[in-house]
């Protein structure tokens, strides 16, 4: 399956959503473009979401089921990445869909969108915490290993000082994951708050977790088809995707403002 919310010109800013599903009787028309959608090209089936216009803004967007082999449905661009993974650009030329493909009801797209980002967001996180926990295991193994000046590396205070960090981050990423899942799990209509702290703090952290591995390979840290050389190149993408952390922070900060005036309007 495939999720196909950004734009070229609208990532973070749903709101901006060009694509437009116009009704025709009793089918859609879908006009418009999508791009970065992970899984393009190699999906059976698509969610995209387009403006349906029943309001301005986001109360005005849809969200609908599309088979990949929908007449009007173009792959128009396979993009490639400083890490392998399946992106593409779709195109959608007048593609008619019927009424029964819209999930929900016209102008629920946004909340549909939102509330499945939460899940991707404490997910992107999940990946986040398996790629520092394993950066962190790679520099215990060559820390405790690798003599230099007479006794292991792992001897060394700088080092040692190196691996602290190392865990502290990998420890409170994990924390942070594990709240958003379980308070998903626990039946919580939307985790925004939590995915999105899990998200920017997870990804953030192994990136400096992984930067730290690298540096404590010396050399063989940027060689190339090393474990760490490919987690430091798999660990950026995740710092831009399901929300850049600057935008992870807006959306924490708002969800704070709003709790906090929810408490004193009680």
């Amino acid at each position: 399956s495939a999720f196909a919310l950004t734009e070229p010109q609208s990532g973070s800013d749903v709101a901006a959503t060009a694509t437009t599903a116009t009704r025709d009787g009793t089918d859609y028309v879908l006009s418009g473009e999508k791009t970065w959608i992970s899984n393009g090209g190699i999906a059976d089936l698509y969610t995209v979401f387009a403006r349906t216009g029943e309001a301005p803004g986001a109360r005005g967007l849809s969200a609908f089921l599309l088979p990949a082999d929908t007449p009007g449905l173009q792959i128009a661009e396979r993009l490639e990445t400083i890490t392998p993974h399946p992106l593409a650009r779709l195109r959608f030329d007048d593609l008619r869909l019927p009424a029964s493909a819209l999930i929900g009801k016209p102008g629920d797209g946004f909340r549909i969108a939102m509330s499945v980002l939460d899940v991707f967001r404490s997910t992107v996180a999940a990946a986040a915490l398996g790629f520092a926990r394993r950066a962190l295991d790679e520099a215990l193994a060559r820390a405790t290993s690798r003599q230099l000046f007479g006794a292991p590396m792992a001897d060394l205070q700088m080092v040692q000082g190196h691996l602290a960090d190392m865990a502290l981050d990998v420890d409170a990423a994990a924390l942070l994951t594990y709240r958003a899942a379980w308070t998903k799990d626990s039946g919580a209509p939307r985790v925004t708050r939590e995915a999105a702290m899990a998200k920017l703090f997870a990804t953030d952290r192994a990136q400096s977790v992984i930067d730290k591995a690298v540096q404590l390979h010396g050399g063989d840290g940027v060689r190339k088809g090393s474990t760490v050389e490919s987690l430091y190149r798999e660990i950026r993408a995740l710092r831009i995707y399901e929300g850049a952390s600057d935008v992870q922070k807006v959306v924490i900060a708002r969800a704070t403002i709003a709790a906090t005036q929810g408490r004193n309007d009680r």
